[in-house]
């Protein structure tokens, strides 16, 4: 029973009642959550960019640092703890995606984190039922084994659930 907090590229997952995962500060980052209500498990990534082609050898050692390895690598923590390894049945949840320090909107990375997650998640068959994304304000996400509840915070904002 306790917290689990996933930095930058980071990958959580528990079944065990009481527990919370939670990662902070999410700007052009997104912090992907699966939920399984079947077997009561819930699981986090924090993502921090689209593809790993850019750096391959970092993908094979933090593999939720990329959309394209992070997910996979959730999804393969997920089925440890019963869930279906195809994803079928989970609920999905993503918040994040922020355009932050890019007022140009320069690279975009929020939008194109959210674009690779969306398209992944579209060939696994899976969609988001819910989000929190964009705009540009950094996040704190919270979702906890017991509830479901997944938690947004924000400076300055109320707390949202989502």
């Amino acid at each position: 029973m306790g917290t689990i907090v996933i930095g930058v590229g980071g990958i959580g997952v528990s079944n065990t009642p009481g527990d919370l995962i939670k990662t902070y500060a999410l700007g052009s980052c997104v912090g992907l959550i699966l939920l399984d209500t079947k077997v009561n498990a819930i699981g986090m990534v924090h993502i921090a960019l689209p593809n790993s082609e850019v750096k391959i050898q970092k993908s094979k050692m933090t593999p939720g640092y990329f959309a394209d390895t992070g997910i996979p690598a959730l999804l393969q923590l997920m089925a440890g703890k019963g869930s279906r390894k195809d994803g079928r049945g989970l609920m999905v949840k993503m918040a994040g995606g922020a355009s932050i320090l890019d007022s140009n909107n320069t690279f975009e990375i929020g939008k194109r984190n959210i674009l690779t997650i969306k398209k992944i998640l579209w060939r696994y068959g899976m969609g988001s039922l819910a989000e929190d994304v964009g705009g540009s304000h950094a996040r704190t996400v919270s979702v906890s084994v017991d509830t479901k509840e997944v938690v947004i915070s924000t400076s300055g904002r109320e707390n949202k659930n989502i």
